[in-house]
């Protein structure tokens, strides 16, 4: 992670504004508490999601095998918009979730077809089971490598193993915890996206800040 610039607050105020992060305050209160500059905290902040993000994305070969869920969802916005053209001004996401394990998200341009199927080509195994639900950008799974279960969310949220429950759950958790901040900027979306799935996939206070503080004695200080 070259041109990462050491940070210049002293390991005491840096371990404090990582359990702030960890716990979820927001950079104007964790300032606050910890006795800093609220830009100085706010600057923070956005430097450990950069270290989370650069770390993710070490795991991008990382592969899914067995019983995957996957589904798009819009994040940002006042309106509540249809899908693709019509999603008023929000921004596209695309996730796949391993059930008992993982979740990868990806920003789109779309939630077309082509857009989607070469994501799942890469990230899953062929052979797994792919739930998703009746969008017809899913259609091509129909005649794929994968087995293809849909959910008809109109006459059934859940039928028994055929469900998207688990990916629906991530979307809730990442846009509860994005509304904390009034409105995400949205040159830093990625930034918070990549941060939601690290939440998700280390859901151990104790581990993220371990894992946090490891991070940042590499590349922070």
């Amino acid at each position: 992670m070259d041109g990462m610039r050491k940070s210049r607050l002293s390991s005491y105020k840096q371990g404090r504004l990582m359990e702030h992060f960890v716990a979820g305050t927001t950079a104007r209160c964790a300032a606050s508490l910890c006795g800093v500059n609220r830009k100085t905290a706010a600057y923070y902040f956005l430097r450990l999601r950069e270290v989370i993000a650069f770390e993710l994305e070490q795991e991008l070969d990382e592969v899914f095998a067995g019983e995957i869920e996957v589904d798009e969802s819009y994040f940002g916005g006042k309106r509540k918009g249809r899908r693709g053209r019509g999603a008023a001004g929000k921004v596209p996401v695309f996730g796949l979730l391993k059930r008992g394990g993982k979740v990868y998200t990806k920003i789109i341009p779309d939630a077309s077809s082509a857009t989607l199927y070469p994501i799942i080509e890469r990230k899953v195994v062929p052979d797994s089971i792919v739930y998703t639900d009746c969008w017809r950008g899913y259609n091509v799974l129909d005649v794929s490598d994968f087995k293809h279960f849909r959910i008809n969310h109109s006459k059934l949220f859940a039928d028994r193993h055929n469900h998207i429950n688990g990916i629906e759950n991530f979307w809730n958790q990442a846009k509860r915890h994005m509304r904390k901040f009034n409105g995400v900027p949205r040159a830093h979306f990625g930034l918070f996206l990549k941060e939601c799935e690290w939440r998700f996939n280390n859901s151990d206070p104790t581990i993220q800040l371990k894992q946090l503080k490891q991070w940042v004695k590499a590349y922070l200080n």
